[in-house]
């Protein structure tokens, strides 16, 4: 049987637990600007110059920027959450012909994955509440993804594929990047 001592430790650290996360949460888009200027640091420092020979082959994803523009903080964060699932997503897969450093890929990897588990935190409060509406904003985010996705089975996986999705993901992070400092 648990004492009122014991009840009084457990509010406490529920308590304490709820006031930390929604402190983390009022930080989040400094946080978040930290963790995309490191990513695309990380991003330059995985991969060389881009190369010459895959200029020939560009290929424009063409982000839907309108994602990244509703009037409520919470949606943008649900949106960015999505994005940054999508991006580990394919930065998780078939890496063998991508000729970059390792290390940097690794804490590009862990950085994107600490900062969903963050949002998520974050957003799943506020999401119960306002459940993404924008149904259409999620469909179009996953097309524009599956598209680098084919994108890269396409060319199986090959190098320059590999170096167009790096340079298409660092254009993402930009946007997200200019979004979060309007916040």
């Amino acid at each position: 049987i648990m004492n009122a001592f014991g009840f009084i430790q457990i509010g406490l650290i529920l308590s304490s637990t709820t006031i930390i996360s929604s402190l983390q949460c009022n930080h989040l888009p400094l946080q978040q600007r930290k963790v995309i200027e490191n990513s695309l640091r990380l991003l330059d420092k995985m991969g060389k110059k881009f190369p010459q020979q895959c200029l020939r082959e560009k290929m424009s994803f063409r982000f839907p920027t309108q994602v990244l523009q509703p009037r409520q903080k919470e949606a943008v964060g649900a949106a960015i959450e999505e994005i940054f699932q999508h991006i580990f997503y394919i930065f998780s897969k078939n890496l063998t012909l991508a000729a970059w450093d390792g290390t940097a890929l690794e804490q590009f990897q862990n950085g994107l994955y600490l900062q969903i588990e963050q949002l998520e935190a974050c957003v799943i409060k506020k999401h119960n509440q306002l459940c993404w509406k924008n149904e259409v904003s999620r469909l179009k985010l996953k097309k524009y993804f599956q598209k680098i996705d084919c994108f890269l089975k396409d060319k199986q996986h090959d190098l320059c594929s590999w170096e167009i999705s790096r340079a298409e993901m660092r254009r993402c992070l930009q946007l997200i990047d200019k979004v979060t400092r309007k916040l």
